[in-house]
């Protein structure tokens, strides 16, 4: 089914359209009660990919433990990518992972806590309906949300039904030239690129003793340098197909909506800091009947 172009934002409407579509797509996190939408801004400083989703291949092998923390050296890897210029900006780069190869209807649910202010509440109706459900979810958690009640994550990580993604040290989107999004200023250099990622990384290592898989950063925007830097990380960069809340914006007959799109393979985002707003709600109406059509909820293989 068709996205309604008035009341749904596509993911790749926002890639090629900017400024026109709803701002806080991925962003969702700048403040405020989630309920209103900003205009995302335009940029020039790199231009915008417009090729269609691709699925990567997952490598579905370990990578790596807590004990595994010295191999990466990220002074190296910012080091590395020093004199590296970006060609590339957008949510659909080479690397990043937006789709999965399906066994059979299979569609993976992710869900990102920004924090910050206003940003650090969780929305407990969500988390409680995936886990009466027994529907498995990757959690994108950033730093600040993290910090905010360190014992809930540590809850949210013994459910093994979720598994916890990097969602960022400041929550900004991973650059190394500074390239903004929604007015979100990016990272300006490979070491802040590299600090954006390491940051929480460490931190998610010690809190749960594991390194995470996956990095979602911050507006789920990117260029191909940093990129490279996720991957030299040990992560595997994440973006998505399916825009589910538009940054906890939307209602829940809006997410329904949204996600009346999907296909297997794909990868929806939503948000799980904003209690207030319609994601649980849309999804707990669109869950049952994508259970009902022959979807299967996995994690990001």
């Amino acid at each position: 089914m068709r996205l309604v172009r008035d009341a749904v934002l596509s993911r790749r409407g926002l890639l090629i359209s900017g400024a026109a579509m709803i701002g806080g797509i991925a962003a969702g996190c700048s403040g405020g009660n989630g309920h209103s939408a900003k205009a995302a801004p335009t940029t020039s400083a790199a231009p915008t990919t417009t090729r269609p989703p691709q699925a990567v291949q997952i490598d579905s092998s370990p990578i790596g433990s807590a004990s595994g923390l010295t191999q990466v050296d990220p002074n190296t890897v910012a080091a590395k990518y020093a004199a590296r210029q970006p060609g590339q900006w957008g949510m659909d780069l080479d690397g990043i992972v937006t789709s999965f190869p399906s066994k059979g209807m299979q569609f993976a649910l992710t869900f990102d806590a920004c924090g910050g202010p206003d940003n650090d509440e969780i929305n407990d109706e969500l988390i409680d309906y995936l886990t009466a459900h027994q529907i498995p979810a990757t959690l994108f958690l950033n730093k600040r949300w993290i910090d905010a009640d360190p014992d809930r994550v540590v809850r949210l990580a013994g459910n093994p039904l979720f598994e916890i993604g990097n969602h960022g040290t400041r929550h900004c989107p991973l650059s190394v030239s500074g390239h903004a999004a929604y007015g979100i200023p990016g990272t300006a250099s490979p070491q802040q690129a590299v600090d954006e990622v390491w940051g929480n990384h460490e931190r998610i290592i010690q809190l749960l003793g594991k390194p995470p898989r996956f990095f979602r950063t911050g507006t789920a925007h990117y260029d191909e340098v940093a990129v490279s830097i996720v991957q030299d990380l040990g992560e595997r960069p994440v973006g998505f197909s399916v825009n589910a809340d538009a940054g906890a914006t939307y209602t829940a007959s809006q997410v329904v909506t949204a996600m009346a799109d999907v296909q297997p393979g794909g990868i929806s985002i939503a948000h799980m800091h904003r209690p207030r707003s319609g994601t649980a709600g849309g999804m707990e109406s669109v869950l049952p009947k994508m259970r009902a059509a022959g979807y299967e909820f996995v994690h990001l293989p």
